[in-house]
């Protein structure tokens, strides 16, 4: 894993100082994401330049990077892992090869097959590879976005980077995105290629460009997944063909030249992907990592974890997470995220990161397995209303996907913590159109009340970008479980996978995440969504399938809610955290943020919201993104 920087310029640098200058000043703002070494290359006329710094897990000793073809003609900057690359490596002549490294794979790849070696590559990656023939720069992204790609064109030319920070330096005047401040306030991420920066954007997952001196960039996909639903198959095969590709899977992201551990966060997606590392490495110890926060057990999932370390032999690390740690480490989250995403997780994402670091450099996590596989309790209460629909219309037992009113009660208790969930859902438009009520359920605005100013949210522009990415070409109109599931796969994933890569590479750690393997995909887009979601419930097929692989108390319970953070009750006790958030949106330039509508008031805020409201950590992270990127 590492950071990469580089720029094309319009024309030749006035001297190749400059460009070398240039080089420096994006890449000293990742070298945290490469803590193992670093390196540069400059064309002699100092119009192109890239830059590479390194962690370094294959090929420890000869795969520092920028790499050049043997010819010269082709230089390649990479970050992320091919999986596979033993496999390319033999079907590219592998007497041939100067190292061991998966960089040098991509770039012979590249020589090869040109820019269809992409769909050739299975693992996480952003690269850029510079043709001194044809004068092009070719930059590509992963399927899914697991490694990040951020863009700016500014007047001297083009730039791009591994993270936002790294373009700061050559941006002019700073601002916020307006339509990127309305899908914020929407989802708490940004769709397509949008940031929160106005003028940077990031290369979407499975893109592609092209790009010449002085000329527009040209963007292309190369990879998409189509829900084209088997029913040819029994639920037996569906069973068998998922073992295999799992297992594949993991065996795939268990490769490295250094140790390989596992986040265990106490649910089935973790827990499930550490227990298959374990079984493939049974020899020697095998970390495990979780936190917890010290506020009760409602904070608390490092009993689960417990579990599966002591019933697989793994050692186990908790990081105790408090009030305090919140304090001292809020604005460094908000630093390495380059924007705000996702809620608040992202906190105890990074102080378990940290522990991790201090242990590996690898480790496995869970990132997918709920867009993947219907893991989120929106999707239970979507069908609990179509059912009640149904029911009232009947029509209750017709259609290939539906469950049905009697069979999805047994699974409602998964509900015990969503009541403030269901009293927005259905507080208008009940019983609406599926695009309608899924946009219901995503949609945070209507909770700001009147916080927001109303002429920053574009929620008709925002409402058509959703509907358009819901109904998409390659997800069929009959199945209301995969228009959600794919949805949150193209949007609300991405963002995850920021907050991953982000706090992981915060501390000099790689994430990798087997869910997210383009085979395992593919397959799982063509289950029948009554397989994966039968009776309403969640990630039926992957418990049903995997269950001897977890502890009964994981794959039992019902009550799994991400990783909640005790902000709103440290922020009524009155103690640091509210000292410090009332200091942060205290000063004249927070008060006056054109996104809010009049002075903002904790307290309000906070009486609008539940236990595990999110409102005042969307605000508050908006308001540090501001301090940090913008002022």
């Amino acid at each position: 894993m590492c950071g990469i920087f580089g720029f094309v310029r319009d024309v030749p640098a006035s001297s190749s100082r400059l460009a070398v200058e240039e080089l420096r000043l994006g890449m000293e703002r990742i070298r945290h994401r490469g803590p193992d070494g670093s390196g540069s290359w400059v064309s002699p006329d100092g119009q192109v330049g890239l830059g590479h710094v390194r962690l370094a897990i294959i090929d420890l000793e000869s795969g520092a990077q920028p790499m050049h073809s043997d010819d010269g003609r082709f230089t390649i900057i990479y970050n992320g892992e091919i999986y596979n690359y033993l496999e390319l490596r033999a079907e590219l002549d592998e007497e041939s090869f100067r190292t061991r490294s998966d960089t040098e794979v991509v770039l012979r790849a590249f020589q090869r097959w040109g820019v269809e070696c992409v769909k050739r590559l299975r693992g996480m990656f952003a690269l850029a590879i510079w043709d001194a023939c044809e004068q092009r720069l070719f930059l590509a992204r992963d399927r899914f976005g697991i490694k990040p790609l951020y863009w700016a064109r500014t007047p001297e030319g083009f730039y791009f980077a591994s993270e936002v920070k790294a373009l700061l330096p050559f941006l002019g005047r700073r601002s916020a995105s307006q339509a990127a401040l309305s899908d914020y306030f929407t989802f708490q991420f940004c769709l397509g290629d949008k940031t929160l920066m106005e003028g940077v954007w990031q290369l979407p997952a499975a893109h592609c460009a092209f790009l010449s001196p002085g000329q527009e960039q040209i963007v292309r996909r190369y990879w998409e997944v189509h829900y084209d639903i088997d029913y040819d198959h029994t639920e037996r095969w569906f069973t068998n063909r998922l073992i295999e590709l799992l297992y594949d899977s993991v065996a795939m992201h268990l490769r490295a030249d250094v140790e390989v551990g596992s986040y265990v966060s106490g649910g089935v997606d973790s827990s499930l992907l550490a227990a298959l590392a374990r079984e493939a490495r049974p020899d020697g110890p095998f970390k495990a990592f979780n936190g917890r926060f010290l506020d009760g057990v409602d904070f608390d999932e490092s009993g689960y974890a417990r579990s599966l370390a002591d019933e697989r032999n793994m050692e186990l690390f908790v990081a105790d997470i408090g009030e305090q740690d919140f304090v001292d480490h809020i604005a460094k989250v908000i630093w390495h995220l380059d924007q705000p995403a996702a809620g608040p997780g992202s906190f105890p994402q990074y102080m378990v990161s940290k522990e991790v670091g201090r242990h590996i450099k690898v480790v496995l996590g869970g990132q997918g397995g709920d867009e993947i596989f219907g893991g989120y309790a929106r999707y239970l209460v979507a069908y609990f209303e179509q059912c009640i629909k149904g029911a009232i219309e009947g029509t209750l037992h017709s259609g290939n996907f539906l469950v049905t009113y009697e069979s999805i009660i047994p699974n409602l208790e998964t509900l015990r913590q969503y009541k403030p969930m269901l009293r927005e859902f259905w507080a208008s438009g009940v019983f609406g159109e599926r695009d309608e009520r899924y946009w219901r359920l995503v949609n945070r605005a209507n909770t700001f009340g009147t916080i927001i100013a109303p002429e920053v949210l574009d929620q008709r522009a925002t409402f058509d970008e959703f509907r358009s990415i819901f109904w998409g070409s390659n997800v069929g109109k009959e199945s209301y479980f995969d228009s959600m599931t794919h949805f949150d796969f193209k949007t609300l994933l991405p963002a995850l996978l920021q907050v991953e890569d982000r706090m992981s590479m915060a501390h000099g750690v790689e994430a990798r995440v087997p869910f997210l393997d383009h085979p395992l995909v593919e397959f799982a887009a063509t289950i029948p969504a009554d397989i994966k979601f039968r009776n309403g419930e969640l990630k039926r097929l992957l418990k049903a399938v995997f269950a001897d692989h977890l502890p009964v108390a994981i794959r039992e319970r019902r009550d799994k809610m991400g990783f909640p953070v005790p902000l709103n009750q440290w922020l009524r006790r009155r103690g640091p955290t509210r000292d410090l958030i009332g200091d942060i949106f205290g000063t004249q330039a927070a008060r006056s943020r054109p996104y809010l509508n009049g002075p903002l008031s904790i307290d309000a805020v906070l009486d609008s919201q539940s236990t595990y409201g999110r409102n005042l950590w969307a605000l508050l992270s908006l308001e540090l993104w501001h301090q940090q990127f913008i002022d």
